[in-house]
């Protein structure tokens, strides 16, 4: 429980600033390039620095890195709530980010370690995947609620007395874990980390907003470059700062990584559609349709542990595709939706969300499972970049998938920004048009959700057929590190009273 709260908050952050943006332009009257930085920033600064303060934390310690991050959490969202200016408030959501990285590779490698029983380790990242996703839904809901009595600053002052009861109880109830060999920090693969995702994050949502252009293009090429001289360090050094134990044939531990990718493309591009549906086809209220959008949450918070405790029984390899089965038909139920289908999409919704966070759990448990327990963090950092990468690349390639159809459905005499966006045609007085527009939308919306639901058909049969050796082989060597003491897991001497009941 405690470990959920830096994770609840951290999820929460990405969209907490949804609502507030209104008052936030009123107040500090940001221009339209500070305003993309204010809303985008936080997830740059955390995609950037998972790589390394997943490994820092594995070096320095988790608990101690978590506590870290815990305080800079708290101490930039008070700076956050009280800024004066849109610059103020830019460097405090970066601060936010980089203290978010280095809450949820700390918070998930701790899982790994505290629960060395094969069964109960699933449970709790099951758990902490179900918290994940709800997060997200809440921090909309909850940030609306809140600024219907209070100021714009109060979505960040939610933050503080969390953070402030985690500082308290983790020296309590959390052992402390890390490498007891760590080797030298690479100090140089730092930059090159950030500059193999940044540029790839950021160009992948200049795609998704713009569409194709030099810019997007330049941006992907360069982080693709980084990328490979990156790797090529990884690979001849003997103290990287990812280990090449976790990538072993056999392990699965890549093929985890990329399916788990896999998962954040689908979610990612279906929240694309399904928040823009409910305000602009169906005109509802920005409170309103984030209500609506909580609905499907709660069929999806079950849904990681009951996967979980069917693969105890059954090889995880066939759930995992199962999992994204049930993915593909909640983006067939999409592509059946018109534009007046409240149901169908809140059911698709929730059935793509019940199959992606079945197989985020599943495989983030494999993954950590068959890594070493004193690289447990740097293996939660490769999962949760993998997200972000998969999600970036989502609303890219389904967005534009979407948009070009919308575009080509839109008459030529239509105005050009009306052309361009649904919102601009809806905000437009021309009723006719924006019906026109909201037919183009929902027609994309189709076309899309058909490109997903192959992609997912697809990630099933390769899940079956990648992982079923590798999760058999995961379960074996999840058990027998079971079986070992503390000393294997790198946990510091600690009273019995505080190691026992996290074991």
């Amino acid at each position: 429980m405690v470990l959920l709260l830096p994770l609840l908050l951290v999820s929460m952050d990405v969209s907490v600033l949804y609502f507030a943006l209104p008052s936030i332009s009123r107040e500090l009257d940001p221009s339209a390039t500070q305003q993309l930085w204010i809303i985008d920033v936080y997830a740059f600064a955390l995609a950037g620095l998972l790589i390394t303060m997943g490994s820092l934390g594995d070096r320095i310690g988790r608990r101690k890195l978590l506590m870290f991050g815990a305080a800079a959490f708290g101490i930039a969202s008070v700076t956050a709530a009280y800024a004066t200016s849109a610059e103020m408030l830019i460097a405090s959501r970066a601060l936010l980010g980089i203290g978010g990285a280095t809450l949820m590779p700390s918070t998930m490698g701790l899982v790994r370690n505290m629960f060395r029983d094969d069964k109960q380790r699933g449970q709790a990242i099951g758990i902490w995947s179900g918290a994940m996703a709800g997060g997200i839904a809440l921090g909309s809901v909850l940030s609306g609620i809140m600024l219907e009595h209070l100021w714009w600053g109060s979505v960040f002052l939610i933050n503080v007395p969390a953070m402030v009861l985690l500082l308290t109880l983790t020296p309590l109830l959390v052992p402390e874990f890390k490498d007891p060999a760590p080797g030298k920090f690479d100090l140089l693969s730092v930059p090159l980390s950030m500059g193999a995702v940044l540029p790839v994050v950021y160009g992948l949502k200049e795609f998704a907003a713009d569409g194709f252009s030099v810019k997007s293009t330049v941006c992907v090429a360069v982080g693709l470059v980084l990328g490979t001289v990156f790797v090529r360090r990884q690979l001849t050094r003997r103290d990287a700062m990812i280990s090449r134990e976790l990538f072993r044939p056999g392990r699965g531990f890549g093929a985890a990584i990329s399916l788990n990718t896999i998962a954040a493309f689908a979610m990612m591009g279906s929240a694309y559609f399904t928040t823009q549906y409910l305000q602009s086809v169906l005109d509802m209220s920005t409170m309103r349709a984030a209500l609506w959008s909580v609905a499907p949450s709660l069929a999806v918070g079950a849904a990681a542990p009951t996967a979980t405790a069917v693969a105890q029984k059954v090889n995880r390899a066939y759930v995992i595709a199962a999992g994204f089965a049930i993915g593909a038909a909640g983006y067939a139920l999409l592509a059946l939706a018109g534009t007046d289908s409240l149901w169908t999409v809140l059911a698709g919704a929730a059935v793509i969300g019940m199959g992606i966070v079945t197989v985020m759990a599943l495989v983030s448990d494999m993954a950590l499972a068959s890594a070493p327990a004193e690289k447990a963090g740097s293996a939660a950092s490769l999962l949760e970049t993998g997200q972000e990468f998969g999600g970036a690349l989502g609303m890219a390639v389904l967005g534009s998938i979407g948009t070009a159809v919308y575009r080509s459905d839109m008459p030529a005499s239509a105005p050009a920004t009306a052309r361009e966006t649904l919102g601009a045609a809806v905000a437009g007085a021309d009723r006719a048009l924006a019906g026109i527009a909201q037919e183009a939308f929902v027609h994309g919306m189709q076309y899309a959700a058909v490109g997903g639901t192959l992609i997912l058909v697809i990630a099933a049969v390769l899940a079956a057929g990648m992982l079923r050796g590798p999760a058999a082989a995961a379960k074996v060597a999840a058990r027998a590190q079971g079986a070992q003491g503390a000393e294997g897991d790198g946990v510091e001497a600690a009273p019995a009273r505080v190691a026992e009941p996290a074991m």
